[in-house]
């Protein structure tokens, strides 16, 4: 099936006008209208303050099971990005 993608937005209630299509009169189509993923909040930014308060910073420090920390967090981004699950 031959799938084409055309961007509307809705003028009126319960309407929508589709021109500009490849297709000749008479052609059968199928017309799925799906809505957009609702926009996502805008995420707060990070601040040195609010990086100090946030108790991230040492997170680590009191753990017998991590010797250098740094070298824990590469290894654990290392293994995340090769599973492809690194999200910034």
């Amino acid at each position: 099936m031959e799938a084409v993608q055309v961007h509307q937005v809705i003028a009126k209630d319960g309407e929508i006008r589709i021109t500009g299509l490849p297709y000749k009169k008479g052609q059968a189509v199928e017309v799925i209208v799906l809505l957009p993923p609702a926009a996502s909040r805008p995420r707060a930014r990070l601040t040195v303050g609010r990086l100090r308060k946030s108790g991230l910073i040492g997170l680590w420090q009191d753990r017998d099971d991590i010797g250098d920390s740094s070298v824990y967090a590469r290894e654990l981004r290392e293994e995340a990005q090769a599973r492809g699950e690194i999200r910034l």
